[in-house]
């Protein structure tokens, strides 16, 4: 476990994709079940209010798009899925996680998930973490269908104008899942609740995201807006009016 709030501040924006502000600085569910192709509809639930403080750093780099060009998602870790897992806590000063950020925004604001498959939980390592027969249809058939229907929700509920203006993860929230918990065989970092907080017709809103995890050092969304759900359709974690509140801290 470890002590504090990070947050990534942008400081302008083009249409699409930011230029980012970092500061100083995550589980996996392991619930089975699956379901078939994706439906076309989305929608959001519930909300929450308030925000811890935090801490800023030195700015980054960035993506951009432009009307001659076609938006693209830019790398995150580029086959570190395949690799041994490590103990390393994931930063939020790195561009591995400037870049995972970068492409979730690029998702929601277009609507198309294929933008966050390089920030999403790798199915490489999935494989090594789950401790199931059958790792790769779950992670088709649950976990990246369940964002696909997170992405499309988002969307909806973002509408048009939206500008990204900073990530807020809630460090003193992280905990390292072990071996054996959660139906997983390979442990890592667990974050619930950062905040995805943004600015739209002058006014300051904040949707979450349910569950970060680590692979090698770096933080990926593993579940967008729930964890588990009781219907098929896609969820918004906590939109709220202002920046939110982290959290809650727990799950696996």
């Amino acid at each position: 476990m470890r002590g504090g709030v990070a947050t990534m501040r942008l400081s302008r924006l083009a249409p699409l994709v930011a230029t980012v502000w970092l500061a100083a600085a995550v589980l996996l569910a392991g619930c089975s079940g699956s379901s078939g192709p994706p439906p076309p509809a989305a929608k959001a639930s519930t909300a929450g209010t308030g925000s811890p403080s935090a801490k800023s750093a030195s700015p980054s780099a960035s993506a951009t798009s432009s009307a001659s060009a076609s938006p693209s998602a830019v790398p995150v870790a580029p086959g570190a899925g395949a690799l041994p897992q490590t103990r390393a806590f994931p930063r939020t000063d790195s561009a591995a996680f400037r870049h995972a950020m970068a492409d979730l925004w690029l998702a929601v604001t277009t609507g198309n998930p294929r933008f966050a498959r390089p920030g999403f939980f790798p199915v490489a390592a999935y494989k090594q973490v789950k401790a199931e027969p059958y790792p790769v249809p779950d992670w088709q058939d649950r976990l990246w269908y369940d964002f696909v229907l997170d992405v499309r929700a988002t969307h909806r509920l973002l509408g048009s104008g939206a500008r990204l203006d900073r990530i807020i993860v809630p460090k003193a929230y992280a905990a390292w899942v072990y071996p054996g918990a959660c139906h997983n065989k390979i442990g890592y970092w667990h974050v619930p609740g950062a905040r995805v907080v943004y600015r739209v017709h002058g006014k300051e809103r904040s949707f979450g995201i349910a569950s970060l995890i680590s692979w090698r050092g770096v933080w990926y969304v593993v579940h967008l807006g729930a964890v588990q759900r009781t219907v098929v359709t896609g969820i918004v974690y906590q939109p709220a009016a202002g920046p939110g509140v982290p959290g809650p801290p727990g799950g696996c």
